[in-house]
């Protein structure tokens, strides 16, 4: 996959972070958690691994600069980033909780 997937949570109401991992785990993917204050930034980076991101808590907005597009993601919202996609972000008011694993 070599383009940026964002799936909203399809569901009523946020998701308990104990479904997220069972999503994960049945793709054969190790979450690890992560969280950030209100207001946190980060510049502009890429990775050499695909990312796969749920919001747990909160909201988090991931800019991407080669790309001129942006999205903010909240609770059971999915980012799919692939390897070498150049992305910043920054952090919602309420701070975010995220489940990340990498393929």
């Amino acid at each position: 996959m070599s383009e940026i997937h964002i799936q909203p949570w399809p569901e009523e109401g946020p998701p308990k972070e104990s479904t997220l991992r069972q999503i994960l785990g049945r793709e054969g993917l190790q979450a690890h958690r992560w969280s950030n204050a209100a207001g946190d930034v980060y510049s502009a980076h890429t990775h050499s691994y695909h990312k796969v991101i749920y919001v747990v808590e909160g909201s988090i907005t991931f800019g991407f600069p080669g790309k001129s597009q942006q999205a903010t993601l909240r609770a059971g919202d999915r980012l799919e980033l692939p390897a070498g996609v150049a992305h910043n972000a920054w952090v919602g008011p309420e701070g975010v909780v995220c489940l990340e694993a990498h393929h």
